[in-house]
């Protein structure tokens, strides 16, 4: 089978911006996959949000994101690229990173120059490590993919824009040390224009990850195109949408109780929403396949009739 990372390098040979959607668990990337998306993300902002109920200031710790990681891609079949903050310390720590996730079945990563713990590219008061320290964890990360997954995307997250008195020149500077270094993309973080990512395109000597999200514009994909992004981020929007369906439906069920739950119901079927039948969205009709394949045919046949809520 062809590695994912093989599969996502692919994407980018159109020449067409590659857009990235943000998950945060299984069932969001998911949804993704059958959306028609060709990649997802695993945001960090998400992660914290969605698992710790906390803000991305760095409290997720690498153990978790793998976590996350590996039940995604076990869930679906489009290649995953993953935020992992700073590599979670210096550069050996990187390199443990890396293991982790590429023998997790991610298909590439963002790692960021900032001091940790990080914060959200987007937060004020970001602070970034000398350029050398990041030279450093970005040739311990090559070192590890050339021997597990060569094909495996390195992304340099470069957040000198976003700090005090940082600037685009800055950001330029070091991003192009970064690719000199091993990077395959540059993600330039918390840039305030399009004019800003015009010049990241034409003087960074590599392809460009742009995150449309906080601060930076939301430039439409075909703008996108013709600037000549390779890849296009939307990191906490399913995470958002998710976190406002959550607090309507909640909200709702605490005022009206089960007369929500009608409501609710009613609407997804009048819609014929893929939700409407639950289980066969999450796939249930492949189980009972393999129930009737392997489980020996007195267990197969006791779930064959019995209730069943859609």
């Amino acid at each position: 089978m062809t590695r994912t990372s093989t599969r996502l390098r692919a994407l980018f040979e159109t020449g067409k911006t590659v857009v990235k959607p943000g998950t945060y668990d299984a069932l969001s990337a998911v949804v993704a996959e059958r959306a028609g998306f060709k990649c997802c993300g695993l945001s960090g902002y998400a992660v914290s949000a969605a698992l710790l109920g906390r803000p991305d200031v760095g409290l997720v710790t690498m153990t978790e994101m793998v976590d996350v990681a590996r039940r995604i891609t076990h869930a679906v079949s489009i290649p995953l690229i993953a935020d992992v903050d700073t590599g979670y310390g210096n550069a050996i720590n990187a390199i443990r990173t890396a293991e982790e996730f590429i023998t997790a079945g991610v298909a590439g990563f963002h790692i960021e120059d900032q001091v940790a713990p990080k914060r959200c590219g987007h937060f004020a008061g970001k602070q970034i490590i000398p350029v050398e320290e990041m030279v450093g964890k970005l040739r311990a990360v090559d070192h590890v993919r050339k021997e597990l997954d060569p094909d495996f995307l390195l992304i340099a997250r470069c957040d000198a824009r976003g700090v005090a008195g940082g600037s685009v020149d800055a950001l330029i500077e070091r991003s192009n040390r970064y690719l000199d270094a091993g990077a395959d993309h540059i993600f330039p973080e918390g840039l305030t224009s399009e004019e800003e990512l015009v010049r990241c395109v034409r003087e960074i000597n590599g392809p460009i990850h742009y995150n449309r999200a906080g601060i930076s514009p939301r430039i439409p994909l075909a703008r996108l195109n013709e600037i000549g992004v390779a890849l296009v981020s939307n990191a906490t929007g399913a995470l958002r949408a998710s976190a406002a369906a959550l607090v309507d439906y909640l909200d709702d069920f605490m005022r009206d109780d089960v007369e929500a739950v009608v409501r609710y119901e009613k609407s997804r079927t009048d819609r014929q929403h893929p939700t409407a039948a639950m289980h066969a969205f999450l796939g249930l009709e492949r189980i009972h396949e393999l129930e009737k394949e392997f489980l020996p045919a007195d267990a197969a046949a006791k779930y064959e009739g019995s209730l069943g809520y859609r």
